[in-house]
């Protein structure tokens, strides 16, 4: 179940769990961004304070901070020669397990520890499933300020609606690479590989949040369990 705060945590707490099966002593582990992945976190370092070694490579500074604070160590990509596993969450599934990413503004950071890693888990919960996507959500997409007015008109012709994230201040919010993100209404995607690669195309346009062929197994916490997608 969902409210207007979010997620339930008793389903979060199912998903972090779940996703900890998958952990073993002596593993790097990649530490996402969002409600999910500090579910995990959360439920990750009770483990590191009962004994159990891991290293995080953390996704921004909001989850490295976390994990710090619950005695995981961290550490950076110049310190490891790979990632086990990465455990994050995502703003959209579809069912072939194509992903939004970036509510949080950390996707870029996400797109490399994922990459670096030899799994890539999600944890969501059921509201997070859609058929296509740009249902859900806007597509989160990091750009360099300077061209913030010429990337913009060039979604645009993409199809898409941008508009900068501002803070409650009204100033853009500022991602840890200095970026800013434009989230950037579409029409249910069809095909979200081929318009990532297109607004990747975009002089300015850092990454975006479609994450498409990545993530290897998918776990959602629902009321009663967990289920598995793959």
């Amino acid at each position: 179940m969902t409210s207007s705060q979010g997620p339930d945590p008793a389903a979060l707490n199912r998903v972090a769990n779940a996703a900890l099966t998958r952990v073993a002593d002596g593993m790097t582990l990649g530490l996402g961004t969002g409600r999910a992945a500090e579910a995990f976190i959360e439920r990750l370092g009770e483990r590191v304070r009962r004994g159990m070694r891991v290293r995080g490579v953390a996704t921004s500074k909001r989850s490295e901070e976390l994990a710090r604070r619950v005695q995981i160590d961290c550490v950076g990509l110049d310190e490891i020669d790979g990632i086990d596993v990465a455990f994050d969450g995502a703003d959209e599934v579809t069912p072939d397990l194509a992903l939004t990413k970036g509510l949080g503004g950390a996707l870029l950071r996400e797109r490399v520890v994922a990459y670096e890693a030899e799994r890539f888990i999600i944890l969501v919960t059921p509201e997070k499933l859609v058929p296509k996507l740009g249902m859900r959500t806007a597509i989160p997409i990091e750009i360099v300020p300077f061209a913030a007015g010429s990337a913009m008109r060039h979604l645009r012709a993409l199809g898409g609606e941008p508009q900068v994230r501002k803070k409650p201040d009204g100033f853009p919010f500022v991602t840890d690479n200095m970026n800013w993100i434009v989230d950037t209404r579409f029409s249910p995607i069809d095909d979200p590989g081929k318009l990532h690669d297109e607004a990747r195309k975009i002089p300015g346009v850092v990454d975006t949040g479609l994450f498409v062929r990545m993530a290897d197994l998918v776990l959602v916490g629902g009321d009663e369990g967990v289920e598995e997608f793959k």
